[in-house]
Order: structure tokens, then C-alpha cells, then sequence
């Protein structure tokens, strides 16, 4: 009776181990998950994916996050399913362009580059160039261009909206970067500390600048009532009759 209840105890101990070492990162891989939701024509989104997120991600990122991305924002879908996105036609453009490229090229180091490159000439107001992302990151073109033409394009747009739209809280601002199944409001720029805060086993290159003993906030203090001010261009209009450089540079000066 003894050593049966023995036994017990000491599966029951490795289901606990296992149970926190799944936790903490997709499918138990001990990675920390990590979800950005944007807008391709958001200054503030393609700021921060440029400036910061490529930064990490070629100093090793993905050694310590599942990134995923979702390129729908603060667009909207009328009862007809017909999607309006917050700066224009040409943003529902490139969100269903990168949508495609998610779907085209599943892994995240070979989307990621195609995006970032869209992002990088939307911040030199050169986002109609967009097909040159194609030749420079050395993808072939034909799987994107046929998909945000068609149907297709469509239906995953509006797969990232249902994503978007069942937010738990619901997202007040983009970006809005969700870390370990919290979002960080405000301090979505700390994402980083964030994430190695969460990650468990020994941590990976990108977490050992850290100062050892620096007293990183969680994500529940992340998550505290009162840190939801953040960026929401429901000001910023594109293709409203008004040149788009201009209305995007009184957003950056904002």
C-alpha cells in the first residue's frame, strides 16, 4: 500500500513539472508567447516593428518567443463582410499582402522578413513599392500576389479580424503586443524584458544582458488598471483628398 502510494506521489510530481514547463511557452517548447497586433499603415506600428522588433529579432528573439503577428488593427467589417481599414484602402491593401505572406511562407523567419521590409518603406512614405520586398528578400512572388487578389486574401483578413475582435481585454491601441497570454498596454516597448521575465529553464542569449538581480515588472503589473494609455491614430486618414506625408508627419509629431 506503501509503495503504491509512493508511485502516486511521484507521477503526480511529474505531471506538476511537466504541466509548468508547457505553460510557459507554446506546445511546451519552454518558449514564451508573443502576439503583435498592427496595422501596416500605422505610424506607430511600423515604428515600433522597425526600431525595436527587427532589432531583438535578429539579435535572437525567436531562441525565447513564438512570435506571431496579425496584421488587422482597428479595421473594421460591415455586415456584408467589406473590411475599412483606419488609414485607407491602401492599408486593407498591405494587411491582406502580409496576411498573405503569413499564409504563403508559415515560417516566421522567412514572413517576418518580407513584412518588415513593406513596414521599413512605409516609414519612407514608399509603401507602393511594396513589390520590390519580393526581389530583395529573395522570395518568389506568385503565391502572395495571387492570394491578396483573391478570395483567399479576403477570408484571412477576416480571420485576423475575428482573432483581433475576441481579445480578451479588447485592444485599446496599436500596436498592442500581448506577452504570455497578457497585454502590456503601454509598455509594450519593454517586450523584451517582459518576455525573458516569463521565460523558465535557462535563459537564451537574447535574456543574459539582462543585470542580474534587476527587478523586471510582470505582466500582471503590466496588466493593472490605469496603463492603457496608448497610440490610436484614429486621427491619421489616408487618401482623403489630403497629401498622405503630410497627415502621417503630424502623426509623428504627435
Amino acid at each position: 500500500m506503501a509503495s503504491r502510494l509512493h508511485h502516486f506521489l511521484l507521477l503526480a510530481a511529474l505531471l506538476l513539472l511537466i504541466g509548468g514547463a508547457s505553460s510557459a511557452g507554446d506546445a511546451g517548447n519552454g518558449k514564451v508567447r508573443m502576439e503583435l497586433y498592427y496595422e501596416s499603415l500605422c505610424p506607430d506600428s511600423f515604428q515600433f516593428m522597425v526600431d525595436s522588433l527587427a532589432r531583438v529579432f535578429k539579435d535572437g528573439l525567436l531562441d525565447a518567443a513564438d512570435l506571431t503577428l496579425v496584421p488587422y488593427g482597428n479595421a473594421k467589417v460591415d455586415a456584408h463582410g467589406a473590411i475599412t481599414c483606419q488609414h485607407g484602402p491602401e492599408e486593407c491593401l498591405l494587411n491582406t499582402v502580409e496576411a498573405c505572406a503569413i499564409d504563403a511562407w508559415p515560417d516566421v523567419n522567412v514572413h517576418f522578413g518580407f513584412i518588415i521590409c513593406v513596414e521599413e518603406l512605409a516609414m519612407e512614405y514608399k509603401h507602393q513599392e511594396w513589390q520590390s520586398c519580393f526581389q530583395k528578400q529573395g522570395l518568389h512572388p506568385k503565391p502572395v500576389m495571387e492570394c491578396y487578389k483573391s478570395e483567399h486574401g479576403h477570408k484571412l483578413s477576416l480571420k485576423y479580424g475575428r482573432q483581433t475582435d475576441a481579445l480578451v481585454p479588447r485592444h485599446t491601441s496599436v500596436p498592442w503586443v500581448v506577452v504570455d497570454g497578457k497585454p502590456l498596454y503601454d509598455d509594450f516597448g519593454d517586450f523584451v524584458a517582459y518576455i525573458c521575465k516569463a521565460y523558465k529553464g535557462r535563459p537564451p542569449k537574447i535574456c543574459q544582458h539582462k543585470e542580474p538581480g534587476r527587478d523586471y515588472p510582470t505582466v500582471q503589473q503590466a496588466a493593472e488598471p490605469g496603463k492603457r494609455v496608448g497610440y490610436n491614430s484614429g486621427d491619421v486618414v489616408l487618401n482623403d483628398g489630403v497629401d498622405d506625408r503630410t497627415k502621417m508627419a503630424r502623426a509623428d509629431d504627435n
